[in-house]
């Protein structure tokens, strides 16, 4: 539970159709913190590259780093959909936020979308401070699980999440990430001049079955209990399933809070 790459393991297609895609608003605000019209990119733990096609004709040059291999190959195929005609170079490179191997001073925006919290702070901080140019932004940012749809989904949600977490506490097992206090531990570290978190807005359209399969993908560890003998009821997810069936029999509108952190190297 310690390896995110290999957690992600499988799970590449499951991920990218459930996942939602940062706000076209996200990008124009960490490009203007940046100072840069047209930024050098790099997208740490970049999945199957949502993160990374957001700024397809909003950037120079976008560098995805992702460890986990069949994420790593459907960022590549998502990237050269959004290539063509973009004016954007973009690379998928097989790396860790850690220890990424670019030059240092790379980066005029270095991004971190539903991942920061699988990092080693200690290791991918400085990292990413040395990425970055003068100036340069970091944005570490995470959307709000669920998306607002309605109070009974929501409602339906945080049981399953409840139920998911006291399972966890009654097989005695950590957390499987570091938690999201990612402002913390940036200003902690010394390497930024200034920090600030803001929230971004975003909209989507969602039914029931990508709600219930988001929640699957989303709240950790619920799948591998459910792949180690707990049941759907076990944990909640047959309640959700029928609520969510009730009040998103047809697609609705999902509304999205991202979370951002942003500091200035």
């Amino acid at each position: 539970m310690s390896d995110a790459a290999a957690r992600f393991s499988g799970v590449a297609d499951q991920y990218d159709a459930v996942r939602p895609q940062p706000p076209a608003d996200l990008i124009t605000v960490i490009t203007q913190w940046s100072g840069r019209a047209w930024p050098d990119v790099v997208d740490l733990g970049a999945g199957t590259g949502l993160s990374s096609v957001a700024w397809a004709g909003r950037a120079r040059q976008v560098t995805a780093v992702e460890p986990a291999g069949d994420m790593r190959r459907r960022a590549e195929r998502r990237i050269g959909d959004a290539r063509a005609g973009s004016g954007t170079r973009f690379t998928v490179l097989d790396a860790t936020a850690e220890a990424t191997g670019l030059p240092g001073g790379c980066a005029d925006v270095v991004t971190a979308s539903q991942a920061m919290h699988w990092f080693d702070p200690d290791r991918a901080l400085p990292e990413i401070a040395r990425l970055l140019c003068p100036g340069g932004v970091l944005a570490a940012y995470d959307c709000d699980w669920p998306p607002c749809t309605d109070w009974e989904t929501g409602a339906a949600w945080a049981r399953v999440a409840q139920r998911v977490d006291a399972e966890q506490a009654r097989r005695g097992l950590a957390p499987a990430h570091r938690g999201k206090n990612h402002l913390g531990r940036i200003r902690a570290s010394g390497l930024f001049r200034h920090c600030a978190e803001i929230a971004v807005h975003g909209r989507e359209q969602g039914d029931a079955d990508r709600l219930v399969a988001l929640a699957l993908s989303a709240i950790n560890p619920a799948a591998d209990f459910l792949a180690d003998g707990c049941t759907e009821d076990d944990l909640g997810i047959t309640a959700l399933r029928e609520v969510a069936q009730r009040r998103l029999g047809q697609p609705r509108t999902w509304w999205w809070t991202y979370r951002v952190r942003l500091a200035v190297r």
